[in-house]
C-alpha cells in the first residue's frame, strides 16, 4: 500500500475516534493537546511502516484500532509489527578438498667439497686407494660435488591413505658413453603409500618402495643425519637403505607423544617410522631386479624412556634403546656383467641405543652376521661372518644469535662384504670423524668435519688398506 494512501486512512480513523471529545472540549487549550497527542501517533506508525518497508519480503500493515486521545500507548501498541527479518541463507559447508589439493612439496639438496691432507689418494694397480662406498667425489680427482638434489610429493589422498613419492636428481650411472661416468640422473627412491587402519593413526601398512627398518641410522633422513655418511657396518646390511615390499608399522600414543616433543624440540629423529616394524621385501635392494622367490624379513623394535624420575640432572632427557632382525637370500653382481646364479644368506642381528642431545648426547649400534663376501683363495663369493658398528658423541648448542651448532666425533669399525658392490668384495673399516655442524637457520646447514680413514677399497682386483686424512665439508639447503 502506497505511504500516503496509509497516512490518510490512519489520519481519518483517529480523527473519527476523537470526535466525540473534541465535541465535548471545555476549552482551546485541551484541543491542542489532543492535536498533538494525534500528531505523535501519525509520527509513531509512519516510522514503523518505513522500517517495515525496507525489511525484505514485509508484511501489509495491520489495520489502526481506535484510540482514545488520552491512551496514546494504546495507539502505539496498535502500530504494525515490524516482521522478522528473513533468515540470511545458510553458508555452504566448506567444500573438502580434493586428494590432490591436500599434496605438498618439499626437499633439500647437499654439495659437498672433500680436500685431502694426506694419504693414498693414488695407487698402483692392484691395490687399494682411499676411497668410500658412501661418497665417490673422495679421489684423486674429486672436487665439488652433489650428494643428494631431493624432491618429495607427499600428501594424505583420504583420511586412511597417504601417498610418498621421492625421487633423487644426483644419481650417477656409468657406460653412457665410453666409460666415463654421467652425474645428475634422476632416481626412484621411494614410492609407498601408508595405509591406517585405526582412526588414532597408530597401526598402518605400508605398500611399495620403501625403506627397510634394519638399523637406526638407517631409516634416519639424510637431510636429518649429523654425521656426512652412514657407518658401513650398519649399511652394508641394506645399502641404499630401501626396497620393494609390504611392512606394517605400530606406534603407540605415549611413544608418540615422546617424539612429537624432541621433535619440537629440534631433536633429529629417525622418521616416519613406528615403535614396532615387521615386514617382507625382495631383497635384492633398490632398483634392482628381484632374482628369486625368496624375500627378505625384517622385524625391528624401539623404545624412548623419559629419565626424568631419576633426578634433577636428567630433567627432560629421554634414552632410547631397540633392535633389528633380518633374514634374507641375496644374488649379488658378478664382474662379468651377470647376477650370480647361486643365492646367499644374508642373515643380520643389530642393537642400538641414543642418548638424545639435551644438551650432551651418545648414539651407538652394532650387528653380526652373515652374507656373502669375494674369497680371495678360492677366487669365487662365499657366504662369511661379518659384525661391525659405530659409537658416536655429540653436544647441542642451540643460541638466539647465530642459530644451532652441534660438535660431534665418531668412531665406527666393520669386517665383513659389501653385497651391493661387484662380485661383494670385503670391506675393512675403522674410521674416525670429528666434525660441527652449523643451521643458521632451518632453511640452511653447514658441516665441516675431519676424517682420519683407513680402508680396503670395494673391489675385488685391490689388496691392502689405504690411509689418509681428509677435511669434508657440506652445505644442505631444504626447501
Amino acid at each position: 500500500m502506497p505511504v500516503k494512501m496509509f497516512k490518510s486512512r490512519v489520519m481519518m480513523v483517529s480523527l473519527l475516534a476523537l470526535m466525540p471529545e473534541v465535541a465535548h472540549a471545555q476549552s482551546n487549550a485541551e484541543l491542542q493537546r489532543q492535536i498533538d497527542e494525534l500528531k505523535a501517533q501519525v509520527q509513531a506508525l509512519t516510522s514503523a511502516l518505513a522500517a517495515s518497508r525496507s525489511a525484505p519480503a514485509a508484511a501489509e500493515p495491520a489495520a489502526a484500532v481506535p484510540v482514545s486521545a488520552a491512551t496514546p500507548s494504546a495507539a502505539l501498541a496498535s502500530a504494525p509489527v515490524q516482521p522478522p527479518a528473513a533468515a540470511p541463507a545458510s553458508a555452504p559447508e566448506a567444500r573438502s578438498k580434493a586428494w590432490y589439493e591436500r599434496l605438498s612439496f618439499r626437499g633439500y639438496t647437499q654439495m659437498r667439497y672433500n680436500a685431502f691432507l694426506s694419504g693414498d689418494d693414488s695407487a698402483p694397480a692392484g691395490v687399494s686407494r682411499l676411497r668410500s662406498v658412501h661418497d665417490s667425489s673422495i679421489s684423486d680427482r674429486g672436487s665439488f660435488s652433489l650428494r643428494r638434489a631431493r624432491l618429495v610429493l607427499q600428501g594424505d589422498i583420504s583420511d586412511r591413505v597417504s601417498l610418498y613419492l621421492q625421487s633423487d636428481f644426483a644419481t650417477a650411472v656409468n657406460n653412457q658413453a665410453g666409460s666415463e661416468r654421467r652425474e645428475g640422473f634422476a632416481q626412484l627412491r621411494d614410492a609407498y603409500a601408508d595405509v591406517f587402519l585405526d582412526k588414532g593413526k597408530s597401526f598402518r601398512l605400508r605398500f611399495g618402495q620403501s625403506k627397510v627398518p634394519f638399523g637406526w641410522e638407517n631409516m634416519q633422513s639424510s637431510s636429518n643425519r649429523l654425521t656426512l655418511d652412514r657407518s658401513d657396518a650398519i649399511n652394508s646390511a641394506v645399502p641404499s637403505e630401501r626396497d620393494l615390499g609390504i611392512v606394517g608399522y605400530y606406534t603407540p600414543p605415549s611413544v608418540q607423544k615422546i617424539w612429537d616433543r624432541l621433535s619440537h624440540d629440534g631433536q633429529k629423529l629417525f622418521g616416519n617410522y613406528g615403535a614396532f616394524g615387521i615386514g617382507a621385501f625382495n631383497g635384492q635392494g633398490t632398483n634392482r631386479t628381484e632374482q628369486n622367490r625368496g624375500l627378505m624379513k625384517v622385524a625391528f623394535a624401539t623404545w624412548p624412556f623419559e629419565l626424568d624420575g631419576l633426578g634433577e640432572a636428567l630433567a627432560g632427557q629421554v634414552f632410547e634403546i631397540g633392535g633389528s632382525a633380518m633374514m634374507n637370500d641375496v644374488q649379488p653382481e658378478l664382474r662379468s656383467g651377470s647376477v650370480s646364479s647361486v643365492a646367499y644368506d644374508d642373515d643380520r642381528l643389530g642393537i642400538h641405543a641414543m642418548l638424545y642431545p639435551q644438551p650432551f648426547g651418545i648414539q651407538a649400534e652394532w650387528n653380526w652376521g652373515k652374507g656373502p663376501e669375494y674369497d680371495r683363495a678360492s677366487q669365487s663369493i662365499l657366504t662369511r661372518k661379518l659384525n661391525g658398528g659405530y659409537v658416536q658423541m655429540m653436544y647441542r648448542m642451540p643460541t638466539d644469535s647465530i642459530g644451532t651448532l652441534m660438535p660431534y666425533g665418531r668412531w665406527q669399525y666393520y669386517r665383513g662384504g659389501w653385497k651391493a658392490g661387484t662380485n661383494a668384495p670385503r670391506l675393512e673399516t675403522d674410521e674416525l670423524e670429528l666434525g660441527v655442524e652449523w643451521q643458521p637457520w632451518k632453511a640452511l646447514e653447514f658441516t665441516l668435519a675431519f676424517a682420519r680413514m683407513k680402508r680396503a677399497e670395494a673391489d675385488e682386483r685391490r689388496t691392502g688398506r689405504a690411509e689418509g686424512n681428509l677435511i669434508r665439508t657440506q652445505v644442505q639447503w631444504n626447501y
